[in-house]
């Protein structure tokens, strides 16, 4: 039975290695993969997909109000596809999350999402908030933090290196985000209240 899939973790986490190596195994063996990744993320016309190993493909570019559905059966009928792997999943829309669960409920392809949890500012984004409600299965890719905890939050650094704390949600910058735990986010977003503070340098 075919799922839809939602692996998410903090940026640097191998998200995206981990989909170009899922994708490859199944060229591999023959069969056809679907590629799509949002629309800040393109190459001229085409998608792009890249890891930060340097790993990249060309891929289907996906925006708002389009029906994910529809352009999957299209292709499906001119050429079998055996899985989707969606890249940046945070940047989907609610009803493109729908789309997808049809996608695997109906056309029988297992779709595989990859994305970021929550913002710079410690909020869901709109197809990750979805994807936590609906799919069938989810993966978190862990990382770390600079001091050795898993990290589950990201902060965002401005031009001098410096975190920001106000700004819009989507800022596109592989090297802009830095993973923290959650206990290291709050002091950077500056939440954490002065006893927090002695507490933690007796730790």
């Amino acid at each position: 039975m075919a799922k839809l899939y939602f692996h998410y973790a903090t940026m640097n986490a191998g998200k995206t290695t981990m989909l170009l190596q899922a994708s490859y195994n199944y060229r591999e063996s023959g069969m056809n993969t679907l590629l799509f990744v949002a629309g800040h993320y393109r190459s001229g016309d085409h998608g792009l997909i890249s890891s930060r190993i340097g790993l990249e493909t060309k891929a289907e570019i996906f925006r708002e109000g389009d029906d994910l559905y529809a352009s999957i059966a299209e292709r499906h009928e001119h050429a079998t596809v055996h899985c989707v792997f969606v890249d940046e999943a945070q940047f989907l829309e609610e009803d493109q999350v729908w789309q997808l669960a049809r996608v695997a409920d109906r056309l029988h392809i297992p779709v595989m999402c990859y994305g970021l949890r929550t913002d710079f500012q410690g909020n869901l984004f709109s197809g990750s908030r979805a994807l936590l409600a609906i799919a069938d299965e989810l993966r978190e890719v862990r990382t770390i933090c600079r001091c050795g905890r898993k990290a589950t939050m990201v902060v965002r650094l401005g031009p001098d290196g410096k975190v920001v704390r106000q700004g819009e949600q989507v800022a596109i910058g592989k090297d802009i985000y830095v993973s923290l735990c959650r206990r290291h986010w709050e002091d950077e977003m500056g939440r954490s209240r002065p006893e927090d503070l002695i507490g933690f340098a007796k730790r």
